[in-house]
C-alpha cells in the first residue's frame, strides 16, 4: 500500500497508522534502529509547527553586579544559596556538593539556578560597594563605613542564627507531633522492630499508615517485603520503568548506568532472544504472551553476570543481579522508555537520549540535545517515532530510522523549562508539563499547539503554578494524571478540561517525583519527600465513604 505524507512533507506516526489493523502496525526493528548514522544531532531547520523561527540557542547570560560587571564563577556560586529543606540550612552553592547530601536531585538543583529561586546574599551582590570601601580605609569616613558594614554583616549573622535556633526548636515540636500519630497508626520510630537500620529487609515490618479519617477496611495493611534489589546501584535511584510486558524493570540514576532486572519466570525467554538476534541486521522480536507464559522455569541457567541466583530465595519475584547493564551516559539519567518491541530509551543530563535493545549489549544510537533532556516517550502506537523534552524549552518527535528530528516546537512564554512529556489518547496529542505549571498539548499529526491546562489550586498557597513532574495517560477514559510540585496529583477530563479528581497527602515540593497508574488502572502510587509510598484509589468506593467530595481524594493509604 502507498504511505500518504501531510502537507508539511513529513511522514508522521498518525498518516503512518491510519487505517492500518492494530496487528499490523508498523514497529521499529533493529535493522532501521542501527542503519544510517551512530549519533545524531538535533537539527531544526526552517520553522517550528506553529510557524515560529528557529532562534539562535544561547545559553544563560552571566549576572553582573551592579556597575555591570560581569561576576567570576566564583562570585556567582557564593550568591546562589541553596537550602537544606531536611535541616533548614541555607548555604552558598559553592559548598553545596560538600556538604549537602548526595540524593539531591542535580535537575532540581540546575533549575534552581536557572529560574533564580534562591536567596540572595547581599554581601555578593554588592561587591563594587565592598571595593570602595576597602579603598577608603585610610580615612576615617572610609573606617566607618566598614565598620558600619561589618556591623550590618554581624546583625544579619545573628538574625540568621536566631532563625535557625527557631527553626530548630521547631523541628523538635513537629517530631514529637509526629511521634504521637506514629504511636496512634502504630508506627513509633523508637520500636525497635520497626528501625530502618536494624534487621534483614525481609524480616523488617512494613511501616503502615493511613489518612486521618480513613478507618477502613484497608487494602495494603498486611503488605511485606519479598525483594530488595539494594547493592547494585552507587547512588540515588532517579527513574524506573516497567516494559510493557511488565517482566523486565529499568532503573537508572546517579551512577549513569541503566540496569535491566528480570522476573525469575521470563528469564529463560529473554536469555533466548539475546542468543537468537544478538547478530547484526536481524529484525527485532514482537512480544509474545504465549512465548513468555511458557518459561515457567524456576531453575535458570545463570545469568549475565555469570553468578548463581540464592536457593533459599524463593519468594523473590526478580532474579538478584539485572539482566543486563547498559553504560555510555556521562551524567544523571533522568527519564526511560519502553518500547513495545523492547526497545528502551534513556535520557541525561548530559544532553543526550540513547536507544537500546534487550538483545544487544551496545547503545543502538545516540540522539544528541542542546540541553538536558528531561522526558522522553515511545508513540504508543508506532515506536518508529518517539517524543523528547528538554530544558532549552523545545518538543522534538524524533524519526528513528531516518536519524532526525521529524517535527519540533517550541514553548511559549517567559519560563519556558519543558520539565515532563507524554503521548495521550493513544498517541493523537503530545503533552508537555513545564516548569511554571502549564500542560500544553500539541496535535501529534503536525505537532501544532492544541490547548493547555494551568494547573493549579483556585486560591491559597498552590494558586500560582508549580512545577510539573509527571503526565499520565488513563487509557479508554480519555483522562490524564498530572503530578506537580505543589504536593497535589491531579486527574483532568481531556473532553472538557475539567478537574475530575485531585489527590493529596503525598510531599513533593522540589522533586522530580511522578504518580503512576497500577497495571489495571485501579490504583495510584507515588513516592514521596517523607520516604512513604503512597497510594489512593483511582475513584472512590462509595460503600466505604457516606459524605465525601467525588473530585477530592484525601483517603491515602502509606507504606515504609
Amino acid at each position: 500500500s502507498r504511505e500518504t505524507f501531510p502537507a508539511g512533507g513529513f511522514l508522521t506516526p498518525s498518516t503512518v497508522t491510519e487505517g492500518v489493523p492494530k496487528d499490523s502496525q508498523p514497529s521499529l526493528d533493529l535493522a532501521s534502529a542501527t542503519s544510517g548514522d551512530k549519533i545524531v544531532t538535533a537539527q531544526e531547520n526552517g520553522k517550528a509547527a506553529d510557524g515560529q523561527t528557529t532562534n539562535e540557542v544561547l545559553g544563560p547570560q552571566r549576572p553582573r553586579s551592579n556597575s555591570g560587571r560581569e561576576l567570576t564563577d566564583e562570585e556567582i556560586l557564593a550568591s546562589v544559596m541553596i537550602k537544606n529543606l531536611d535541616t533548614g540550612e541555607e548555604i552558598p552553592l559553592s559548598l553545596a556538593e560538600e556538604k549537602l547530601p548526595t540524593g539531591i536531585n542535580p535537575l532540581t538543583l540546575h533549575i534552581m539556578r536557572r529560574t533564580k529561586e534562591y536567596v540572595s546574599n547581599d554581601a555578593a551582590q554588592s561587591d563594587d560597594e565592598d571595593k570602595m570601601q576597602a579603598q577608603q580605609t585610610d580615612t576615617d569616613g572610609g573606617r566607618l563605613k566598614q565598620k558600619t558594614t561589618q556591623l550590618k554583616k554581624f546583625l544579619g549573622k545573628s538574625v540568621k542564627r536566631a532563625k535557625h535556633l527557631a527553626e530548630e526548636y521547631g523541628e523538635r515540636a513537629v517530631n514529637k507531633v509526629k511521634s504521637v500519630r506514629d504511636e496512634v497508626f502504630h508506627t513509633d520510630q523508637d520500636d525497635p522492630s520497626s528501625s530502618d537500620d536494624e534487621g534483614m529487609p525481609y524480616t523488617r515490618p512494613v511501616k503502615f499508615k493511613a489518612a486521618h479519617g480513613f478507618k477502613g477496611p484497608y487494602d495494603f495493611e498486611q503488605i511485606k517485603v519479598v525483594q530488595d534489589l539494594s547493592g547494585e546501584h552507587m547512588g540515588a535511584v532517579w527513574t524506573m520503568k516497567f516494559s510493557h510486558c511488565g517482566r523486565l524493570l529499568a532503573s537508572a540514576g546517579q551512577d549513569n548506568v541503566v540496569r535491566i532486572w528480570v522476573l525469575k519466570n521470563a528469564f529463560d525467554y529473554f536469555n533466548n532472544m539475546r542468543m537468537k538476534y544478538n547478530t547484526e541486521g536481524r529484525v527485532s522480536p514482537s512480544p509474545s504472551q504465549e512465548s513468555l507464559n511458557s518459561s515457567k522455569s524456576d531453575t535458570d541457567a545463570g545469568i549475565c553476570s555469570g553468578v548463581d541466583e540464592d536457593p533459599d530465595d524463593k519468594n523473590a519475584p526478580f532474579r538478584q543481579r539485572p539482566f543486563c547493564k547498559y553504560k555510555g551516559h556521562t551524567a544523571d539519567l533522568l527519564d526511560l522508555s519502553w518500547s513495545k518491541n523492547y526497545f528502551l530509551l534513556s535520557s541525561s543530563m548530559d544532553k543526550t537520549v540513547r536507544l537500546w535493545h534487550i538483545s544487544r549489549r551496545e547503545c543502538l544510537c545516540c540522539f544528541q540535545h542542546i540541553d538536558f533532556v528531561t522526558a522522553i516517550a515511545f508513540h504508543p502506537r508506532d515506536d518508529r517515532y518517539f517524543l523528547s523534552g528538554s530544558l532549552d524549552g523545545k518538543l522534538r518527535l524524533w524519526n528513528i530510522p531516518d536519524k532526525k528530528v521529524a517535527l519540533w516546537n517550541e514553548v511559549d512564554g517567559q519560563t519556558k523549562l519543558i520539565t515532563a512529556a507524554n503521548f495521550c489518547q493513544n498517541g493523537k496529542y503530545a503533552v508537555i508539563g513545564t516548569y511554571d505549571g502549564r500542560c500544553i498539548f500539541y496535535d501529534t499529526e503536525h505537532l501544532k499547539y492544541h490547548t493547555q491546562i494551568h494547573v493549579r489550586s483556585t486560591r491559597g498557597r498552590n494558586r500560582v503554578g508549580r512545577k510539573i513532574t509527571g503526565i499520565e495517560p488513563l487509557p479508554g477514559e480519555n483522562k490524564i494524571l498530572v503530578t506537580s510540585n505543589d504536593s497535589r496529583i491531579r486527574l483532568y477530563d481531556l473532553r472538557d478540561l475539567s478537574l475530575s479528581m485531585k489527590y493529596k497527602g503525598y510531599v513533593n515540593s522540589s522533586s522530580q517525583i511522578k504518580a503512576s497508574f497500577s497495571h489495571d488502572f485501579t490504583y495510584i502510587v507515588s513516592g514521596s519527600e517523607d520516604k512513604y509510598v503512597y497510594i489512593w484509589s483511582t475513584y472512590h468506593d462509595l460503600s466505604k465513604f457516606t459524605s465525601v467530595r467525588r473530585d477530592r481524594n484525601d483517603f491515602w493509604e502509606g507504606i515504609k
